[in-house]
């Protein structure tokens, strides 16, 4: 990938558009490749740019909900990185971003630092949800888990660790994809992806190098 970011922007407002075209594009490696007004044309326009490096999908649109355009874009099995916004931060338009697999999930209302923040973790291969998001995600991920992982916990450097994170890295660690660990783990995939998020959370890190190296000091590798 070369060092320009080239990003689409699927809003069915005009004037959010234009906001974030200009913040964007006042950065010196963005760009703004194209634009969709709603769902349907998003997955028309990122099917004629394959160089498109990030869709950022407004969650709802006419035609297609940003949820229903990020879970066709992987159906169709397009590398395309998803980054959904939204003026919601409820439960249910989290988690079925996460399991429709987004890369991302930013509220409206967060800061042009926080936005430039999301696209680069996102870019450089992490997940990125603003904080209250976040929270949903590690509430959620604390009710599934089963009693017998709550018990079983490594405690280093103040980061509880549970049995089954343990197993997850130990998966990321030998380079397996969200869908092989589900698979290799007999968990969904969205269980896998949150697992995944809460550790990387946990251990400070953005991407699988910085995971590698982290789980290294530690010793958890």
């Amino acid at each position: 990938m070369s060092n320009i970011i080239h990003v689409m922007l699927a809003d069915d407002h005009e004037l959010v558009r234009d906001g974030i075209k200009l913040l964007l594009e006042s950065e010196k490696d963005i760009i703004v490749v194209d634009e969709a007004s709603d769902g349907a044309e998003a997955i028309e326009k990122i099917e004629l740019h394959p160089d498109v490096d990030i869709l950022i999908v407004d969650i709802r649109m006419p035609k297609m909900t940003g949820i229903e355009v990020v879970a066709e874009l992987k159906k169709r099995n397009n590398p395309v990185k998803t980054l959904v916004l939204s003026m919601h931060d409820s439960e249910e338009y989290v988690l079925k971003s996460v399991e429709s697999g987004a890369d991302g999930y930013l509220l409206k209302g967060s800061s042009k630092e926080e936005f430039l923040k999301a696209l680069h973790a996102i870019i450089d291969g992490g997940k990125y949800f603003s904080g209250d998001v976040s929270s949903i995600l590690v509430n959620n991920f604390n009710r599934t888990q089963a009693p017998s992982q709550q018990a079983s916990k490594t405690i280093i450097d103040d980061i509880v660790i549970t049995k089954r994170e343990r197993e997850i890295l130990s998966e990321l660690l030998a380079g397996k994809s969200n869908k092989e660990i589900a698979e290799s783990l007999a968990i969904s995939k969205r269980t896998a992806e949150v697992h995944r998020f809460n550790l990387m959370k946990k251990l400070d890190v953005k991407n699988l190098i910085e995971l590698s190296n982290r789980a290294t000091e530690l010793g958890l590798n």
